[in-house]
This record gives structure tokens, sequence and C-alpha cells, in this order.
């Protein structure tokens, strides 16, 4: 399969391992002053190399053509340091979708920027994404995220732990009831500054929850050594206007989990569909050759407004992993 460009580089090459076929990206920057992969890209290539085995990759002088022909998904103990120029959220992401269909369970080191603006923090991934997964049936006690470690752009030099246990396949799931939101908790983290930085965030947060909802508890975490983001927070309150019952972060992992389930139908009650997941879909389609039912949703008069919701449908397409062999 051949495509074009920078943009959408983690979904090729992440649905390219799962359904075994080769891709070659072409133009990467070609136009740029500074053409081709960037560092951030290529640390991501030498992940997948690592969680993989018998993986071939091609790169031209200028990093402007990538050839990738995927190997099979192996885990195990694996060590990588990301490069600061995203964080870490940016290479687990990719893992989420792959770890369960590895040969033996996963247990990935992550060194680098914990938290930053661009990406999905470590902290907002631990609570969205792993009871998401749980609902597609992998759980256990060998599924977690720890944060060992946390760390700032540029120097980096935070530590995540992700293990996770293999699945052979995905169950079909229907999670088309939002429910209410009965309790909020959260994290405040601060580092290189005063510990009462911290504090002051709590309590500003609580001041604008405590609106809402009694039960409320903000964590804080101060580190000395090598600035609270509040990206998360600006997400949480943006995810709770748009609705769905899945964040718009996890959008695209909850509909590949559906896309490899088994050949049963899945629904997923969405908020607005992100651009990210939009290409998502596309690729999808590409790759596996599953189409989704997408269906607007209107809130009935009870409800609050919020943004337009979709349900999403599809028929999982059997997939099964082929590393794991049944007892």
């Amino acid at each position: 399969m051949e495509f074009e460009g920078c943009n959408c580089f983690r979904q090729r090459l992440v649905l390219s391992t799962l359904s075994g076929k080769r891709v070659k990206i072409r133009n990467i920057r070609s136009k740029d002053d500074n053409p081709g992969l960037r560092d951030f890209e290529a640390s991501f290539i030498r992940l997948l190399d690592k969680v993989t085995n018998g993986t071939r990759i091609e790169i031209n002088q200028t990093g402007t053509v990538l050839f990738y022909q995927p190997g099979l998904l192996y885990g195990g103990s694996v060590e990588h340091e990301c490069n600061v120029q995203r964080s870490i959220g940016y290479y687990l992401e990719a893992l989420l979708m792959l770890a369960p269909f590895m040969k033996t369970p996963l247990r990935a080191v992550l060194k680098g920027v914990t938290n930053d603006p661009t990406d999905p923090s470590v902290d907002l991934l631990k609570v969205t994404a792993i009871p998401l997964m749980k609902k597609f049936g992998i759980d256990g006690d060998g599924l977690e995220i720890k944060v060992l470690k946390r760390g700032m752009a540029p120097a980096g030099g935070g530590e995540v732990l992700f293990t996770c246990p293999v699945r052979r396949s995905m169950k079909p799931v229907h999670l088309t009831e939002p429910g209410k939101i009965k309790r909020i908790r959260g994290t405040a983290f601060s580092v290189r500054v005063s510990p009462q930085m911290a504090n002051r965030i709590v309590d500003s947060a609580r001041s604008i929850l405590n609106k809402f909802i009694p039960d409320i508890y903000i964590y804080t975490d101060h580190m000395k050594g090598p600035c609270f983001d509040p990206t998360d927070s600006n997400l949480y309150f943006s995810s709770l206007f748009q609705g769905g019952c899945v964040d718009s972060t996890n959008q695209s992992l909850s509909l590949l989990y559906m896309t490899l389930g088994q050949q049963d139908v899945s629904k997923t009650l969405l908020g607005p569909l992100s651009p990210y997941t939009v290409e998502f879909l596309r690729h999808i389609r590409d790759f596996f050759q599953i189409m989704f039912k997408i269906e607007q949703q209107k809130p009935g008069e009870d409800e609050q407004k919020g943004g337009e919701k979709v349900l999403m449908t599809c028929v999982g397409a059997g997939y099964s992993n082929i590393n794991k062999t049944i007892k």
C-alpha cells in the first residue's frame, strides 16, 4: 500500500503492523526546507522494531521515502528512550493498540517527557484508556500504566511503565449509555516550582467543579528536579461537553478494537468525531475493508445539549491473535 506525506504517520504503521500489509510512504515533507522524517518519527519506528520480530525498514537518504514491512508482534520486556520532541503519550497511544495482540505480554518502560501540551499525558491515558480496554475483555493484574518518574521538556527524564496481557480476540461491545457523572478524581502536578503551586491548582479546580458535584478529590504530585500543564483539564471539560461513552482522545482506540473484534455487531456512542478519527476510519477501510455505520444522534428533551453524538456500528473482522495459542 502506498501513501503520500507525513500525516497520519502512526496510524499507517500501526495498522500495517496489525494487518501484515507492507506500506510505502513517499514525499515525507519533501518540499520543506528540512525534508524527511523527524527525530520523533524515527524514534517511533525504532519502538515498533523493538516490539516486533522480523520487521524490515528501509529509508532513503533524504528520509522522504519509507518502506515498512511488518514482522510479527512479539512483545516481552522493552525499554525505549522516546524522543523529547513529543511526549511519551505519543508512543504509548500506539502501544495501547498493539499490545493485546502480541506473542508474549508486553512490559514496556518508556523514558522521556511525561506531560506536554501537544499529546495526551500519561495521566490522561491511565484513567481513560485502561478502563476502555477492560470493556473489550483486556483485563487482569497485568494491565497497568504507572508513572515512575515525571519528566518535562526540554530535558525529559520521565519514566513510565506499561504492562498489558495478550488476548486471542476482542469481545464485541455495546457502549451506548454514557451514564451520569457521580464523582471526579484528578491529579495536579508541579515540577521545579513551589509545592504550593499544585495546591493552588487544586483550589482553583474545586472552585469550578464543586458547583456541579460534591464528590471531588484531586491529588497533588510535586517533584523536585528536572509547571502544571492545564491541557488535560481543558480536555476534560471539552469531553464532558461533547459527551458520548468514549472521550475524544480514545475514539480511534475504541474503533480499532471494534474493527478487530469477533464477527459480531459492536456499537459505541461517541461525541463529535475528531479529524484524526475521520482519517483513522478511512485507514481502517483501506487496511481491513471494514466500514462503519454512522448515525447522528439528537439529544433528548431531558438531556443537556452538549455536542452532536454519533452512534458507530460495525461487524468485527474476526481478527485473531495468531501468536496466542489456545490452552
